[in-house]
């Protein structure tokens, strides 16, 4: 299943009827020509249709792109640019856009080679509030043609998040475990982003499960997992069953996707899954989140749109783990306290009990769930990847509607340190710089749930970006904030 969408920005120039429009031409062809040779030609198009003050001009470049088959736009101000047709053709356009300018390119030529973009931005600016449109414009949006190129596949992850989750659609299985309302959220901030949910009962779950015994695709998926497994598969047991229930949750997206392109799902793991079921989902989880359908669990729903946010940006694999407990004292002392440059309270494990992708584990074993071993059967508890979570650069984030319904998020970026954890489940020592209070004055404070989505690489720039253009308010966007810059609510004293 092809997850996520594949972004093509068509770049339209705009010029003004009292500025030359070869000059928007010639930089135009520039800029193709700048991205072309860094980035390839594959996710641009270069529109023809040059936009002045005609409005029939900004038609004829919508009618354009939309054949060559856009679905993002970049709105290019060769020169200062008319204010009106420019943000008509944002407004009529069925996608993300963002806005950049042309800068200036030598002292020689200041007088017939001057376009004055740097002033048109402002105009244009303007104009996109006068009219309601959103539209995202870079830090600095005026360059040359090698400054724009950059600017424009900057845009490509944020236009991704922007069409995948216009798109997407959320399933579902069951309600919150009893005693869980850490996850529980209101589902009306989904609608505002543009993502369809569909719920449903852990009997229709069960129901279609049961009815995919025998299935005579069970044995190739079976020997899949042993293929991944390799030597860590210690519960060769419980493979037909969790080849079952992956085809399950499969046939299920197929049939229940609908008109939506892209899914992503959320299930119930306890407390009676073990007991009907007669395994852990853990592993199944891991496998369809690697192949690009994440899967949370305990019914976290904003928990698998945040796996969906970091899978489409980052175009890899992510994981959702628990912000779960402190790195005792001494593995501090022994294997962290000089050696990298972080204090106590910046680190902690993240854990959860197997559901992280086996390419992003330093090392995996089938396994059974200890924590629920402890009141059930252990046969009925296997399914879990276990394993230390590989070292490396990551992303801790997450997006939430607060029991208010309003939409929250954070992004820090930090590492998974290689120190074996001596630890069970699939779980990590991670370290973020500050995030002893970044923990203290924005996770609690502003009452984040225990779940947050990880993704392996620094990509805090892009979900920032991303948050922003899709609604969160700056305000309510966290961040691990450095030794000096205290948050609202943090005592000065």
């Amino acid at each position: 299943m092809n997850n996520m969408p594949t972004v093509k920005i068509g770049i339209v120039g705009v010029s003004r009827d009292c500025f030359p429009a070869s000059l928007t031409i010639s930089r135009r062809e520039a800029l193709v020509k700048a991205y072309t040779a860094k980035y390839g030609a594959a996710d641009i198009y270069e529109c023809p249709v040059t936009i002045i003050e005609s409005e029939i001009d900004m038609v004829n470049a919508l009618a354009d792109i939309k054949a060559a088959g856009c679905n993002a736009l970049c709105v290019y101000l060769g020169n200062f640019g008319p204010e009106i047709s420019e943000t008509l053709l944002a407004k009529h356009y069925d996608g993300p856009v963002m806005f950049c300018a042309a800068a200036e390119e030598t002292q020689n030529n200041l007088i017939g080679g001057r376009g004055d973009a740097y002033c048109g931005m402002l105009n244009a600016s303007y104009n996109l509030a006068l009219r309601n449109v959103k539209a995202w414009i870079p830090d600095y949006p005026v360059g040359d043609a090698e400054d724009c190129a950059d600017m424009i596949h900057e845009f490509l992850p944020i236009a991704r998040a922007a069409l995948a989750l216009k798109d997407l659609k959320i399933i579902s299985f069951g309600p919150r475990p009893m005693n869980f309302l850490a996850c529980n959220a209101p589902i009306k901030q989904l609608y505002n982003l543009g993502v369809e949910i569909e719920e449903n009962s852990e009997l229709d779950l069960y129901e279609s499960f049961l009815k995919h015994a025998g299935d005579e695709r069970i044995p190739e998926v079976v020997a899949d997992m042993e293929k991944e497994l390799g030597a860590g598969n210690k519960k060769p047991e419980v493979l037909a069953k969790l080849a079952q229930y992956e085809l399950t949750l499969k046939d299920w997206v197929e049939a229940h996707k609908g008109y939506r392109k892209y899914v992503t799902l959320t299930t119930k793991c306890w407390p009676a899954f073990q007991t009907m079921f007669g395994f852990v989902p853990c592993y199944v989880n891991s496998r369809l989140t690697g192949q690009g359908i994440p899967v949370s669990c305990e019914v976290d729903i904003y928990g698998t749109l945040s796996e969906f946010i970091g899978t489409v940006v980052s175009q890899d694999t992510v994981t959702l783990l628990d912000i779960n407990n402190s790195v005792p004292k001494d593995m501090f002392k022994e294997s962290i306290e000089g050696k990298f440059p972080y204090k106590h309270t910046d680190t902690f494990m993240g854990f959860h009990c197997g559901n992280t992708c086996s390419t992003k584990l330093a090392f995996h074993e089938m396994k059974y769930q200890l924590i629920m071993a402890r009141a059930l059967p252990i046969e009925v508890t296997n399914g879990t990847l276990e394993g230390d979570i590989a070292p490396g650069d990551i992303t801790f984030y997450r997006i939430q509607s607060t029991a208010d319904n309003k939409l929250r998020a954070y992004v820090a970026e930090g590492e998974v340190l290689p120190v074996a954890t001596r630890s069970f489940g699939g779980i990590g020592v991670f370290a973020i710089p500050e995030m002893g209070r970044f923990y203290r004055h924005w996770l609690l404070e502003k009452n984040f749930p225990h779940h947050g989505a990880v993704a392996f690489g620094h990509y805090g720039k892009q979900l920032f970006e991303v948050f922003k253009f899709i609604g969160v308010p700056v305000e309510e966007i966290g961040f691990n904030r450095a030794a000096g810059d205290r948050y609202p609510g943090e005592n000065p004293f």
